[in-house]
């Protein structure tokens, strides 16, 4: 390799006392900039410091804003809560009567069988009831509806049947 000519070592060493000449000037405007900035430091970190402080309380609003978004759905949610435990209370009466009705079905089919049975035998060709008799009178004041339960051979009423006939009498019957 040969050695560069004078003419750029010349023009490189002029180059080299141009950036060190540079680089001096820069340290004295950074250590007058680095005293300056020693006198405004308090008051730029009090700056600093209500930025912080500013940022800091649209942090605690908003949050706040999420709390009482979440205490209302809390509250609608133990809302909804508190009526289905009333449902699940009413359904479970519901399931208790269904219970006793089921266990005392067969109870309730037998007696409508003799019933049934009765009602035949009361209608004997050649034999009427005598509607003048006393207690033929205390059973019509009574509760039973003896004479819709004879045309209705299955002593099934719905309310269709009931309101065909136009009751005047007191039913009892069981809603569930």
């Amino acid at each position: 390799m040969s050695a560069p000519p004078a003419v750029q070592i010349r023009e490189a060493n002029a180059h080299l006392a141009a950036l060190h000449g540079r680089v001096a000037e820069l340290e004295r405007r950074l250590g007058a900039a680095e005293r300056t900035v020693g006198v405004r430091g308090h008051s730029g970190s009090l700056v600093l410091r209500l930025f912080f402080f500013c940022f800091l309380l649209r942090e605690i609003t908003a949050l706040q804003q999420k709390l009482l978004s979440s205490e209302e759905t809390v509250q609608k949610l133990l809302n909804v809560i508190q009526k289905k435990d009333d449902l699940i209370v009413q359904l479970k009466h519901r399931s208790h009567l269904l219970t006793k009705i089921c266990r005392n079905r067969p109870i309730l089919d037998s007696l409508l069988s003799y019933m049934a049975e009765g009602e035949q035998l009361s209608t004997f060709p050649g034999t009427q009831s005598d509607s003048s008799s006393p207690v033929h009178d205390e059973f019509q004041e009574s509760n039973c509806i003896t004479n819709q339960i004879s045309k209705n051979k299955d002593f099934s009423l719905s309310e269709d049947d009931l309101e065909d006939q136009e009751l005047d009498t007191s039913q009892f019957g069981t809603t569930v």
